[in-house]
């Protein structure tokens, strides 16, 4: 059933787009009761008499799936792009069969989800949906055939959730499958020569990052206003929220409805934020103090025990036309000294680059998927590629200008610094490649393990047409 779970977690993005966004800085972690055993009078023989009508086509623990789920999931795949040829209903029901079993489990296990978290999210995605029709919430019902907003924002919520607690089952059940080298070696030569994998061309890519600064007056402009926010708090009663709503600049805080909830035993947000929230008592405000993402005052609103409530005012300095000309112009004299043979790539990058990810690697950018220099290319990203698709080996493009997901602008030069062109696997040239295969597939063997067991000790019904379905999990417990 891979095939049919990518389907799924492609078709439950139609409804959580953007499910981890990036603007949304933080998450909020709330407590949440364990949900009490299921009793016979409770939801799936209740549910049966209350949706007969629809027709239950199966049950999986306290999970009913309808007869109207399975052609409502096509209807989403295929919505989502995705692409059903060959695909029957019986491996739709399957796919659901499946993530039922995940999210009852995750119950069972006592797996935990923010209730708060989700309703965040589905207030985002209501948003990013009603964009689509204009703003009309009446055609977004209309369209997704709902009576009102809420019913439809229940739906969605039911859908986050059991996504979530499917997720974090199947996470759990693999979190400590690991694979040594011998077994890599074993799945390596287990493949026949003629049936192993190739891997397309593959390039090593290179760059010099020269970043606009920001003024010391501009520095010295905002910390002096975030000063005035906190003496205007403490000395003169003004509320904190409402200086957070009209003047912070992180679109996560109004998301998770202007307060963070921080767990000293979760880390969440960056080092220097959690430092100076911990070190607050209920109603301080911090000093200001510089992040990343620009400068921070901080308000603790209450604690309860290990965690705090705590909101926050960021403002972000703004770099002038004067020092973004000064960074283009300092990379082309970077630029110009290495094509005059003056410098080589990587010692000008040590020497001169503002990435201190990459400055120390001579500029080598490390593919994030693989964790090596070798990036695939045609899994390349879509930007990086196109800023390097027409670079010869060794050749340096000219200055190209970025832009990051906080807005701010950069400049920077690229070099491709070695090619490899498209191969059958080799084991030690691709050892991390192969690493990830042998470790897919022995993860997967966990799940199916797991599945198989997890089957048997779970009440499972399945009704009409769908017990003549030939399943690739002994679904009906021949």
């Amino acid at each position: 059933m891979r095939y049919i779970n990518n389907l799924k977690i492609t078709s439950i993005l139609l409804f959580a787009l953007l499910f981890y966004s990036s603007i949304a800085a933080q998450e909020i972690i709330e407590d949440k009761p364990k949900q009490k055993p299921l009793q016979k009078t409770d939801s799936v023989f209740s549910s049966f008499k209350a949706l007969k009508v629809d027709g239950v086509a199966a049950v999986v623990g306290e999970y009913i799936v309808l007869e109207s789920d399975i052609p409502k999931e096509r209807e989403q795949i295929l919505a989502a792009g995705g692409n059903l040829d060959g695909v029957t209903d019986c491996q739709l029901m399957g796919s659901l069969l499946e993530n039922k079993l995940y999210a009852h489990h995750a119950i069972q296990d006592s797996i935990q989800v923010s209730d708060a978290e989700i309703r965040s999210q589905v207030d985002y995605q209501v948003q990013q949906f009603l964009q689509y029709f204009n703003g009309s919430m009446e055609r977004l019902l209309e369209y997704y055939k709902k009576d009102d907003e809420a019913s439809f924002r229940e739906e969605m919520f039911e859908i986050n959730k059991n996504n979530q607690l499917a997720a974090k089952m199947r996470s759990k059940i693999v979190e400590e499958v690991e694979i040594t080298p011998e077994e890599v070696r074993e799945f390596f030569n287990a493949i026949p020569v003629d049936k192993r994998p190739r891997f397309g061309t593959e390039l090593k890519v290179a760059q010099i990052v020269a970043e606009p600064k920001v003024s010391e007056e501009e520095e010295q402009r905002i910390i002096d206003r975030l000063n005035g926010f906190k003496e205007d708090v403490e000395v003169r009663g003004s509320s904190f929220r409402s200086k957070a709503v009209l003047y912070g600049e992180d679109p996560g805080l109004k998301q998770a409805g202007y307060v963070y909830t921080l767990d000293r035993n979760k880390p969440r947000m960056v080092k220097e934020f959690r430092q100076a929230a911990f070190a607050l008592k209920e109603g301080e405000v911090s000093e200001p103090f510089k992040t990343d993402f620009g400068y921070h005052i901080v308000y603790c609103q209450k604690i309860k025990g290990q965690k705090y409530d705590v909101s926050h005012i960021l403002l972000k300095p703004k770099v002038s036309y004067e020092a973004i000309e000064e960074a283009k112009n300092r990379l082309e004299n970077i630029r110009k000294r290495i094509i005059d043979g003056d410098i080589s790539f990587a010692d000008a990058a040590k020497e001169a680059s503002d990435e201190k990810e990459t400055r120390n690697d001579g500029g080598q950018l490390i593919n994030p998927e693989t964790q090596d220099y070798n990036f695939e290319l045609t899994r390349m990203d879509t930007e990086l590629y196109s800023q390097i698709q027409n670079l010869k080996d060794n050749e340096v493009s000219l200055v190209l200008k970025d832009e990051d997901n906080r807005g701010n602008v950069k400049y920077k030069i690229l070099m491709v610094s070695d090619r490899i062109d498209e191969h059958v696997a080799d084991y030690a040239r691709d050892f991390l490649k192969i690493k990830e295969l042998a470790l897919k597939e022995k993860q997967l063997k966990a799940i199916e393990k797991w599945q198989d067991e997890k089957i048997l000790d779970t009440y499972i019904k399945i009704s009409g047409s769908y017990r003549d379905c030939e399943f690739s999990g002994n679904w009906l417990k021949k």
